[in-house]
């Protein structure tokens, strides 16, 4: 132990010395005052307790996707993949606040209770930014979609709200994941080599990254599993130091993946052990290690394979953190520190929950405008093996909410007691070893055949689409899809309750595109409801009785079938996602119907030259009779660029009946890089530029050009 205390640090534990300290210098006294002992304790996510220094013990794993997570009570929101439906970042923004307010006050309970363990601290592994790029993807549901641009977007809004406005503390700290190229397969994720185009890195894979760094000013990122071009992300120069230090500007700190340095040595076989796995994560650029090797740092020092300076300057990085986290200041001095515990899943949020679940709905299909159902319909016969189950619409990562409502339940809320309602599960949501289907389709039958109309409740579940689950049943493996369809079992279930007649509205909880192609030639209303957090049922009843207009809008598209896609093993985005994908697809990005219409017209830009800016402006008009939102699409297609359409722009806007709003976009040159292979990175290229608004990247209504001249 060092005897000697420099005057800095002495006055750093001095009374009301804070605010006379530069952050840096108090950075630099107190690391100058640890041993090596002491600094290689702290980079792994269990940073013990150092009592002379009094430096606290801290766990920095900590989750919040979709609200405070594996902490207890805390208020569910949809699921990221029903986020990212609302096209709505000033939505994401206002839940995040809510969710960092109940995040700081748990943290602050638990302070109060001397707990300083797993899922008790401010630096949480959220958000998962990572491309949707195939639906297989079981992980899929974690992100904002298949598009970059409406990822970065609502990843950008997310932080901001998180991290907060405090010019001298953060609120939390969010950990933008997985840094990068990671997408699936599952079963493999811990040893695959990605070898992407270049162009598809640049273009697609990086952007949402790069944005969370510079607008977002994420303070955290955690570097993937993966290898990128044969190396480890988490022991990779090229994306840690070179593009997120160098050339992205990015300040904070770099976590890996929960036991990443393990693959190193076990799987990608780039390091022989433990320590020259930590030594070449340390070097490459990542300061904590999740699940990692604390005792291997001093082994890798002595041997020769890791610099001391390099520990110290992760070392540093942790402190900073944690000084701008506040947790070695007076509570008084932090604003945040003073945030109530009954704010916690509190009325408001409960509110805004079910806001976001409603705005989260799509449309996909409306025969005849059978939708909105009528309240004073005799029977109803709810069916289906998601109708009253409330585990499933939490998706994962997800805390627990004081109620969850199903989707039963939600409709007897909307009818009341004047509600003709009968139910009955009808099938598993697929089929099990010795399950005999017929014992549970005929009570459901029965039921159908004396009912007004059908809704039945299905789709999958975070139980079979996930994180490295021990699954293997038809159609799913290892938390991935194994094809699009919706299970047999509720198709055939579907079939039959067709035979009766009656009316059937199909509602899909899920987290993925489904092949629902049958379903969408035979039914008569499709609603897409996601996993939608604890609001979810009632949410989905005030859509089906037309208490809410539903508005939203897939961020992803839905494929005819699986064979019209490239392998899920293949990272190259040829023939994926809407920007790529050219054979004919079921329901498009960015599509999503309303119980009223909208017409667009007066398509105006300021230029027709980009230079600096150019302002495009458009008229939006309701045209049918209901009030509802719109959500107004910008695309463009740049001549000689493989993308089909790029989304640039979005807004919600809401409309009464008969009401007209202009919406304004703006584009700068910034908003349209693409990859140059003369700078090996993204470049604004001279060109013609098709410019589309529209109501979906398939239904665009006004059309225009604009002209590049300077790169």
């Amino acid at each position: 132990m060092k005897k000697h205390f420099s005057f800095w640090f002495l006055l750093f534990f001095t009374v009301n010395s804070l605010a006379q300290l530069p952050l840096e210098t108090r950075v630099q006294e107190l690391l100058k005052q640890m041993t090596l002992e002491e600094k290689a304790s702290q980079v792994n996510n269990t940073s013990p307790a150092i009592e002379r220094l009094k430096i606290p013990a801290y766990n920095w794993w900590n989750e919040a996707l979709h609200g405070v997570a594996r902490a207890g009570l805390a208020t569910s929101f949809p699921q990221p993949i029903g986020l990212a439906a609302t096209f709505n970042d000033a939505a994401i923004y206002k839940m995040g606040v809510m969710i960092s307010d109940e995040a700081r006050a748990k943290y602050n309970q638990f302070q109060r209770e001397g707990k300083h363990g797993l899922y008790e601290g401010l630096t949480f592994y959220s958000p998962n930014i990572n491309i949707f790029r195939d639906p297989r993807w079981g992980r899929g549901h974690e992100t904002f979609g298949e598009d970059p641009y409406l990822t970065g977007t609502m990843g950008v809004a997310f932080v901001k709200a998180m991290q907060g406005d405090d010019p001298n503390y953060f609120k939390t700290i969010c950990t933008a994941k997985h840094f990068a190229v990671h997408s699936g397969p599952e079963p493999t994720r811990h040893e695959f080599d990605v070898k992407p185009l270049k162009k598809d890195l640049w273009e697609t894979y990086l952007p949402a990254f790069k944005m969370l760094a510079q607008q977002g000013k994420v303070y955290s990122f955690m570097c993937a599993y993966n290898r990128l071009y044969g190396e480890p992300c988490c022991s990779d120069p090229f994306l840690l130091t070179e593009i997120l230090r160098k050339q992205w500007g990015f300040k904070g700190f770099v976590a890996t993946d929960c036991g990443a340095v393990w693959d190193m040595f076990m799987y990608h076989h780039t390091a022989k052990d433990s320590v020259e796995g930590m030594a070449k994560a340390i070097k490459a650029g990542v300061d904590n290690h999740c699940m990692g090797y604390v005792g291997a740092v001093i082994p890798a020092i002595k041997q020769g394979l890791l610099k001391e300076s390099e520990l110290d300057t992760a070392v540093a990085r942790l402190l900073r953190a944690r000084f701008k986290l506040g947790m070695f200041d007076a509570d008084k001095l932090n604003s945040y520190a003073t945030i109530p515990y009954s704010i916690v899943n509190n009325a408001a949020h409960r509110k805004y929950a079910l806001e976001l679940a409603e705005q989260s709905i799509v449309l996909l299909k409306n025969k005849n405008n059978i939708l909105p159902l009528s309240k004073k319909i005799k029977t109803i016969a709810v069916i289906g093996p998601n109708a009253n189950d409330a585990e499933i619409s939490l998706g994962n990562y997800n805390g627990e909410p004081a109620h969850v409502s199903t989707v039963l339940e939600g409709i007897k809320n909307v009818l009341g007691k004047a509600g003709g309602i009968q139910y009955q599960k009808g099938c598993y949501i697929v089929d099990t070893v010795n399950y005999k289907r017929e014992k549970d389709f005929k009570p459901a039958i029965e039921i159908a055949t004396g009912a007004d109309v059908i809704v039945f409740v299905g789709g999958i579940s975070p139980r079979l689409e996930g994180e490295a689950l021990q699954v293997s049943i038809d159609g799913f493996n290892g938390g991935d899809k194994t094809n699009l369809d919706l299970p047999a079992v509720q198709t055939a279930l579907l079939k039959e309750l067709k035979k009766t007649g009656k009316p059937i509205v199909l509602v899909l909880m899920n987290g993925s595109a489904l092949s629902i192609n049958w379903e969408n030639e035979n039914l008569d209303a499709i609603i897409e409801a996601w996993y939608g957090g604890e609001a979810a049922g009632q949410a989905v009843a005030e859509v089906l009785f037309g208490d809410h207009n539903p508005s939203g809008r897939l961020p992803v598209t839905f494929y005819r079938s699986i064979h019209d896609i490239p392998a899920f093993e293949d990272y190259t985005m040829k023939g994926k996602t809407y920007r790529y994908c050219e054979k004919p697809i079921l329901y498009p990005f960015g599509y999503g119907l309303s119980y009223t219409k909208f017409a667009y017209s007066n398509l105006k830009l300021s230029s027709t030259i980009l230079n600096e800016k150019i302002q495009i402006n458009a008229t939006v008009k309701n045209t049918g009779n209901a009030d509802g939102d719109e959500v107004v699409q910008l695309y463009i297609h740049q001549r000689d660029q493989e993308a089909i359409k790029e989304l640039k722009g979005y807004q919600r806007i809401h409309l009464k009946k008969g009401e007209s709003k202009q919406v304004t976009f703006m584009l700068k040159p910034d908003d349209l890089l693409h990859y140059s292979t003369i700078q090996d990175g993204l470049a604004v290229l001279r060109g013609s530029v098709e410019l589309m608004i529209g109501a979906s990247s398939q239904d665009i209504r006004l059309n225009s050009s604009f002209l590049i001249k300077n790169n």
